[in-house]
């Protein structure tokens, strides 16, 4: 294959994948800057680790490991990781308690303040509406891990946003 056919090939990938690309970086990384430049460089190494893609079915999910990877990257390089604090103060998960609309700029900050380990799943399932198994097999964790992880997010989320509001919010008692 040509450079020129592998340069049309991505350049299809763009006009088809741009937009989910861009969604998934920016509820990464918080910023529509930063978001821009991993698009950028995921379609770049698309490009260049082309033949690496086994299955022209999987696109997607390579562009998605693709731009998560960079992303990972990037905060080893800024030392940005957050800790999750041996989850003291987790919200009780049966508390459904919402009647406030959730502003998009405070989720997003929550987000960004969101361990990574759990960040990805909540994105993948919540805003890219993957399944469970495509969680699993795309992270490469069990279904089950990534269950835990949608549900420790949720919790995470559930916490901050509350606590941003000032809402006295029931913690669970055993944690």
């Amino acid at each position: 294959m040509t450079d020129g056919d592998r340069a049309r090939i991505v350049g299809e990938w763009v006009e088809e994948h741009a937009s989910l690309v861009y969604r998934f970086a920016y509820r990464l990384c918080g910023s529509a800057a930063d978001a821009e430049d991993l698009v950028q460089q995921a379609f770049l190494t698309a490009q260049r680790k082309f033949d690496q893609l086994r299955d022209g079915e999987k696109v997607r999910p390579w562009l998605l490991t693709i731009v998560r990877n960079n992303y990972l990257k990037s905060l080893r390089h800024t030392k940005r990781f957050v800790t999750f604090e041996s989850h003291d103060g987790i919200v009780d998960p049966s508390h459904e308690h919402w009647d406030r609309p959730i502003d998009s700029e405070e989720l997003q900050t929550a987000l960004n303040q969101m361990p990574e380990e759990f960040r990805t799943p909540v994105i993948l399932f919540y805003f890219e509406e993957m399944s469970y198994k495509d969680i699993a097999t795309h992270l490469g964790i069990p279904a089950g891990t990534v269950m835990s992880r949608l549900s420790r997010g949720k919790a995470y989320l559930r916490q901050h946003l509350v606590a941003r509001l000032g809402e006295d919010v029931p913690v669970s008692a055993d944690h």
